[in-house]
């Protein structure tokens, strides 16, 4: 989230008031974890699990590259 404290309040604020059709009463009445479930589990990418992480490892291993004029490597 981009604000220093951690919340980007106007995208909070969007996904209540435009996605969920909340009021502003009903948005502030919320807890976090109400908001989260109200959200749905379809909110965000899930977090890549260790097992997915070490198969894309074996598949595309990190190596160096010798190719002086390839600026990826």
């Amino acid at each position: 989230m981009s604000e220093a404290n951690g919340f980007d309040w106007p995208a909070l604020m969007r996904a209540a008031f435009q996605g969920l059709g909340l009021s502003p009463a009903e948005f502030w009445a919320l807890t976090p974890t109400e908001f989260l479930i109200l959200l749905g589990p379809e909110s965000g990418a899930a977090p890549l699990r260790r097992d997915a992480f070490e198969a894309l490892l074996a598949r595309f291993p990190d190596t160096k590259d010798e190719d002086p004029d390839d600026r990826d490597g």
